[in-house]
């Protein structure tokens, strides 16, 4: 599929409200990645749609790589320039917020009521929702059962807590050629969310409801000792390995078990079999996963913000939404009878979905790359035998701090 626009020179971009050869205004969304995934047909199937109802603009897409898309929505923006919507990772709504480049969504009842609570938790702060979600990922543990097998595990009961997943790890480590368990422990965001996985089983958090840093507690000191004593039973390394390495030692069965999404499924060869349970959970707490959402959010400055608001609210509207996860292989942001039908058909996302009501959002923070470092300092230090958990976690916490 060809793109939607190219990426648009400095003069174009000054003015969003450019007008087309068909006299409508030209409204500019940033979408970060390339056209090439199968939820982008979709998405152009519904963009034009909402032209036909609202023939006064022409959207432009403009397609930026992950690694700058986020700075230049930003950039556009602080200089006055914004595009009128764009793609972002939720985890930066309250930096754009708080500098007032973004406008709160104006949604009502019913549509909050259309969205479990955890998943506008990704998307809240200081009272107002900040970007209307539109992927969503949950997380569990895979285990492969052939691995299980050579090792006398039954293949058919992945662990359930942290006692057995450190067990059948250590098991698994010693009676096959493969690790144990899949560790992240690279300086990347999913090296942080993999732990925070585990936080949230053990009933730990990173910010407490009111907004403080909650880090430093026994909880976490607790979750970061499990990674310690799973660190002989990773594979050599894990300082090395981010989730995308990791995921092909699953699929080379070169490890038995990882966190992960469901799209850990169509990234291993179809002969690697595979159970999934929920991550297993800690001594104080019980199943939980990191709920993670990217949000379509609405520039302050384009002079478009009401028909931006429209076009977000379209993309995102149940029906359409539920068809752009389902192309994309995303956890499906609503329930109802579609997700229903979705489970008949594929009973492989019941963990994903089961556990969003007790899922924990991912940290809203001002500096989200300060907290990435933070948390993955600690887990480095830990993995390398430099620092012993409670010293990591307490260091993390105060470091955390500077990260509101």
């Amino acid at each position: 599929m060809k793109k939607m626009t190219t990426l648009l020179g400095a003069a174009l971009l000054a003015s969003t409200a450019a007008t087309s050869a068909f006299g409508a205004e030209t409204l500019h969304m940033i979408m970060c990645g390339d056209d090439t995934t199968p939820g982008i047909p979709v998405q152009q199937g519904l963009i034009s749609d909402w032209e036909k109802q609202n023939p006064d603009f022409k959207v432009e897409v403009e397609f930026v790589p992950w690694g700058q898309c986020q700075e230049k929505s930003m950039t556009l923006a602080a200089a006055g320039n914004p595009a009128a919507l764009s793609y972002m990772g939720s985890r930066t709504l309250k930096q754009l917020a708080k500098n007032g480049l973004i406008i709160p969504m104006d949604l009502t009842d019913e549509e909050k009521a259309s969205y479990a609570a955890p998943i506008l938790g990704t998307v809240t702060w200081d009272g107002k929702i900040w970007g209307l979600p539109r992927a969503f990922s949950t997380k569990a543990l895979f285990y492969n059962k052939k691995l299980f097998k050579e090792a006398g595990l039954d293949p058919e009961k992945g662990p359930q807590t942290f006692d057995e997943l450190l067990a059948d790890a250590k098991v698994i480590t010693e009676k096959t050629d493969a690790a144990g368990y899949a560790m992240a422990g690279a300086s990347f965001d999913n090296s942080m969310h993999q732990f925070l996985n585990l936080v949230y089983s053990n009933g730990g958090q990173v910010i407490d409801a009111d907004g403080n840093i909650d880090f430093d507690s026994a909880n976490n000191v607790q979750t970061m000792e499990l990674v310690k004593n799973l660190v002989p039973y990773a594979e050599p390394g894990p300082v090395a390995y981010n989730r995308g390495k990791l995921e092909t030692l699953m699929g080379e069965e070169k490890a038995a078990m990882m966190i992960d999404g469901h799209w850990l499924y169509d990234r291993v060869p179809a002969d690697v079999d595979m159970g999934v349970v929920p991550v297993p959970a800690g001594p104080m707490g019980k199943h939980s996963s990191l709920l993670i959402t990217d949000s379509l959010a609405v520039f302050k400055g384009s002079g478009q913000e009401d028909a931006a608001m429209s076009l977000a609210k379209f993309l995102t509207s149940p029906d359409h939404q539920m068809a752009y996860d389902i192309a994309e292989g995303y956890t499906p942001i609503r329930g109802g009878q579609k997700v229903d039908e979705l489970l008949a058909k594929d009973p492989s996302w019941k963990p994903f979905i089961d556990i969003i009501p007790a899922g924990g959002p991912e940290p809203f923070v001002t500096d989200y790359v300060s907290m990435q470092d933070s948390i993955n300092e600690a887990l480095q230090g830990v993995i390398l035998g430099e620092v012993d958990p409670k010293e990591a976690i307490e260091t993390a916490a105060e470091n955390l701090e500077d990260a509101q």
